[in-house]
């Protein structure tokens, strides 16, 4: 065997030193550990080197003997290059086979390095010899073996790196290995010449950056024009490859590219113009040839965008005047005093310019006036936009709100905002109103009756000094009687609501409402004669908050009567209250009963109450009252609703107030109502004017 080893080393040395280059040169050897009488177990063995720039390090096996298996899980050579793993070797080879499959891959980037390390396990089962190699340095050729090597024309390779040089009429570009041509020239002063693409007739250089600058006095325009062979490269879907572009101080026009010139004569209505070619490093297209020369300076057909001109023509002349109208939608900023004007006069000046010209800026509504309480808001508000033709969309941002108006409007020319219904007003969030989250399903009494739960009756706000009841209309407002609040300080007034405990006025979840003002009724009458009041006309009086309510399951607001809101007759309605019970004491609980609207003949006979006071019915009462039910002393001031509460879910509205009655005496059961359908109108104005 050892014979036989030193034989195929002997045979295989010339073979090795034949194949390198001229230019390699080698560095030394690398072998696994105990070679060449076979390695130990548990060996370990780590190499690595590094070459220079612009040149790669190799390495290449002589001979392979490791111990093979399943993905050289136990013996194995592990080849890096730069830190990345290119190879796992194992099992035997003779040296032709190495140099056909493995050698060629164990080579490093330029300047880069390469890593080997070699390890064993435990034990084998017969001896290994291990590897042996040799690593070598040579120079890289960038010219022929790295396709990026940058150079778009020639490429020469020399030790540690290369150098690019161009054919005859081109130049190395500053990058070193760019060629392109010299094709930038100032044409300026002359009236007329001629620009071409360079190398032109032959097709235009590669790398092309071209800037050719023509400048003419004030007074003159410069007119290019054209030859009909045109060729600039382009894309089969249109798109400019290499590109012509002109560049006037109003902007550039282009590109222009294919087989399709620019029309001539090319008006550039400037005396100042800078026409660039650019190309890429690929491609024989012909290019362009172009004959410059000037004319008298003409105004454009096109004052400023979005608006158009009388009378029409397609350029005008010095001194010639049109009148500028802005198109729909657009307004032009005018004089110095910044007045707006849908049109204007301009004047076409000697140096091609319309003097004045004015831009037509677009309408803008600004944002619309919507109340700050954060309920009424705009769908996407930080993304509106607030010019013609856009688009604004309302909503409410509460479950108890409705919107009263339409949702979208358009911003018009008139500079407002319409909506699709043809509306300028702005719409509302209105309070949903009558609809309590919770029904009542059974009968009772105030005059020792059933006692509501929570949320059952949600307007129902309680007065504890003076002792009385409100019914909530809105966020801001609630009514009551006006004999409740007659006298009452307006600042100190304080309303419960969301509660049916009268004893727990502080309560979690319970409101409390601050008074701001105290608005009674004008016609009712503050005169009492006597120990006791004998006329109730006119019994009811607004009380505005100090701040919005804010609304849930247990406080909401209860409708004011429609068109169609009279009380008939016989209808039933239900009352509620913390007054006085059939023992004559207030009631803590809030207690409700449900009862007949009596005829008004039976209204109107009306009882006496002490000292022998006849009291006055008057078309703003109704009475109602059933068996062993009535409101009483301290209910005032509180509602009384239609339909009953009993009746599906509403909407409820406000059919009157408690205002009086024959002290609770059960044997009567009649009580009288402010009748509220006679008050709708008072109560919409005087919120509306109430600051």
């Amino acid at each position: 065997m050892m014979l036989d080893r030193i034989m195929m080393l002997t045979i295989s040395l010339p073979l090795l030193l034949l194949f390198h280059s001229t230019d390699s040169m080698l560095l030394g050897w690398v072998e696994s550990p105990g070679y060449p009488t076979g390695y130990p177990p548990h060996a370990s063995f780590n190499w690595s080197r590094c070459a220079p720039e612009g040149h790669s390090l190799s390495v290449k096996l002589i001979h392979m003997d490791i111990e093979d298996s399943w993905d050289c899980e136990n013996d194995a050579i592990k080849v890096y290059s730069n830190g990345n793993l290119i190879s796992v070797l194992c099992g035997k080879m003779g040296f032709e086979e190495l140099q056909a499959t493995v050698n060629p891959s164990l080579l490093s980037a330029p300047g880069g390095c390469l890593s080997l390390s070699f390890h064993s396990d435990y034990s084998n089962t017969e001896r290994h010899t291990g590897f042996r190699g040799f690593y070598t340095i040579k120079d890289f050729d960038e010219c022929e073996d790295d396709p990026n090597n940058q150079c778009t024309q020639f490429c020469h390779n020399f030790v540690g790196g290369y150098h690019c040089t161009c054919r005859h009429g081109y130049h190395l570009a500053k990058d070193k290995h760019t060629c392109t041509v010299s094709c930038s020239e100032d044409l300026s002063g002359l009236n007329q010449g001629d620009v071409s693409s360079p190398l032109w007739p032959r097709p235009y250089a590669e790398s092309a950056n071209c800037r050719y600058s023509l400048s003419v006095e004030a007074h003159l325009q410069l007119e290019l024009h054209f030859s009909d062979d045109f060729d600039v490269e382009q894309s089969p879907d249109g798109q400019c490859i290499d590109a012509l572009r002109i560049e006037t101080p109003s902007g550039i026009l282009g590109p222009f590219c294919g087989q399709t010139p620019p029309p001539s004569p090319f008006l550039t209505h400037s005396n100042d113009v800078k026409i660039h070619f650019t190309s890429d490093n690929f491609g024989t297209n012909k290019g362009f040839s172009l004959r410059f020369q000037t004319r008298d300076k003409v105004c454009p057909a096109v004052v400023t965008q979005h608006s158009t001109v009388t009378p029409q023509k397609a350029q005008y002349d010095r001194g010639q005047t049109v009148t500028v109208k802005c198109e729909v939608g657009y307004i032009a900023l005018t004089h110095e005093i910044h007045t707006l004007s849908s049109q204007y006069e301009a004047t076409c000046q000697s140096t091609g310019s319309w003097a004045p010209s004015y831009s037509c800026e677009p309408v803008n509504c600004g944002f619309p006036n919507i109340p700050t309480d954060g309920i009424l808001q705009l769908v996407d508000s930080e993304n509106q936009q607030t010019q013609y033709k856009d688009q604004i969309q309302f909503h409410c941002t509460s479950e108890y709100y409705t919107l009263e108006g339409d949702d979208k409007y358009t911003c018009t020319a008139s500079g407002e905002w319409v909506s699709d219904g043809g509306e300028t007003k702005m719409p509302k969030c209105i309070e949903v109103c009558g609809q309590p989250e919770k029904s009542i399903s059974s009968a009772g009494r105030i005059l020792g009756g059933q006692n509501a739960n929570r949320g059952e009756i949600p307007w129902h706000l309680l007065i504890k000094n003076p002792r009385g009841g409100a019914s909530l209309i809105n966020d801001r407002w609630a009514v009551t009687a006006a004999h409740v609040v007659d006298g009452a300080d307006e600042t100190s007034l304080r309303l419960f609501g969301g509660l049916v405990d009268g004893r727990k006025s502080g309560g979690s979840g319970v409101s409390v409402l601050k008074s701001e003002r105290i608005i009674i009724h004008p016609g009712y009458s503050r005169h009492i004669s006597g120990d006791a009041r004998d006329n109730f006309d006119n019994d009811i009086a607004l009380i505005k908050f100090t701040s919005r309510v804010t609304f849930g399951p247990n406080l909401l607001p209860i409708c004011l009567p429609g068109v169609n809101g009279a009380v008939s007759e016989n209808e039933i309605g239900t009352v509620s209250g913390w007054g006085m019970t059939e023992n004559l004491n207030k009631s803590p609980m809030l207690k409700y009963a449900h009862l007949g609207v009596y005829p008004v003949n039976t209204c109107r006979d009306t009882p006496t109450l002490p000292p022998n006071k006849a009291m006055i019915f008057t078309d703003n009462m109704f009475c109602a009252g059933a068996a062993g039910a009535d409101s009483c002393k301290g209910d005032s001031g509180g509602p009384f609703v239609l339909p009953s509460l009993t009746v599906g879910s509403g909407p409820y509205y406000l059919a009157g107030i408690v205002s009086w009655g024959q002290q609770c005496r059960r044997q009567e059961n009649k009580g009288y109502y402010t009748k509220v359908e006679n008050y709708v109108d008072w109560i919409k104005e005087t919120i509306e004017t109430t600051n």
